[in-house]
């Protein structure tokens, strides 16, 4: 028996990084998982890999309303129901709040923010008609301190995490539990895109070695226990959070960063 056996989850940004191992570690669990992403080659390839009985790609902008429609209904005709979303799609951008133009502050607040509004608005009703379910949204170290750099993201994911709350109190009379995950550094593309990041171009062999050691030394030293995340720990958590193990639980933030959060001093 798997913790999932049963269950059709919807997760955004699944094609990779931790949507990815969100997907595969809720398959191995029993779930049908319908995969939402921009990414069409590498989600369509995942899919098939996951198998047709288990998984479906749809391409889905979290931002675009119609988008999350489509979805739905795809999700429904394949799998008949939807009973839980993992809200993971996300975006990065670095930028002192003065030097962030408007456009690259409204696109991280469309994807990261709007995405996760429309993803609950959309799915959670669907989530209620086959008998309740859990949301899982995916928040951030940076959404519940500051950060110097990162204003856009900072603001939306503590946007995020007061999403959650709200959603939590209000869907829970449906039989829906709706928690956040908030994750420090992973070793996702997102977090080192130049790095990991096929589309961001050709790099250098030795100046790609050169930047996965600076990353993790950064994170050695920031990090008590010592290096940064992997995307299956934070997939595992939220496993937890879309599983009876947590059936107790609903409208909390869990913060997954390596003790990261508890060396910061709130003066």
């Amino acid at each position: 028996m798997g913790k999932l056996d049963g269950r059709v989850i919807v997760i955004t940004g699944a094609a990779r990084g931790q949507g990815e191992q969100e997907a595969r570690l809720f398959v191995a669990e029993g779930a049908r998982v319908v995969l939402g992403d921009v990414l069409e080659e590498q989600g369509t390839a995942l899919a098939a890999e996951l198998g047709a009985e288990r998984a479906r790609f749809v391409r889905l902008d979290v931002a675009v309303e119609g988008d999350w429609a489509a979805l739905v209904g795809a999700a429904e005709e394949a799998f008949g129901k939807i009973d839980g979303l993992v809200n993971n799609a996300g975006i990065l951008r670095f930028n002192a709040l003065v030097d962030t133009p408007l456009e690259e502050f409204r696109r991280v607040l469309d994807v990261n923010q709007t995405g996760c509004f429309l993803g609950i608005r959309t799915v959670a009703p669907r989530i209620a008609a086959a008998g309740g379910g859990t949301i899982v949204n995916t928040a951030s170290y940076a959404g519940l301190t500051g950060m110097a750099f990162v204003g856009a993201y900072a603001a939306t994911k503590h946007a995020v995490v007061g999403l959650t709350r709200v959603a939590a109190l209000e869907l829970a009379g449906q039989g829906i539990r709706v928690n956040a995950v908030c994750p420090g550094a992973v070793d996702t593309p997102m977090t080192n895109p130049a790095v990991l990041d096929p589309s961001a171009g050709p790099v250098d062999p030795a100046g790609q070695a050169e930047s996965v050691r600076a990353v993790d030394e950064l994170y050695r030293k920031l990090v008590p226990l010592g290096r940064i995340g992997r995307p299956e720990e934070v997939a595992r958590l939220a496993l937890f959070l879309s599983g009876e193990d947590s059936s107790y639980i609903t409208g909390q933030p869990f913060v997954i960063d390596g003790g990261w959060l508890a060396g910061v001093s709130p003066f």
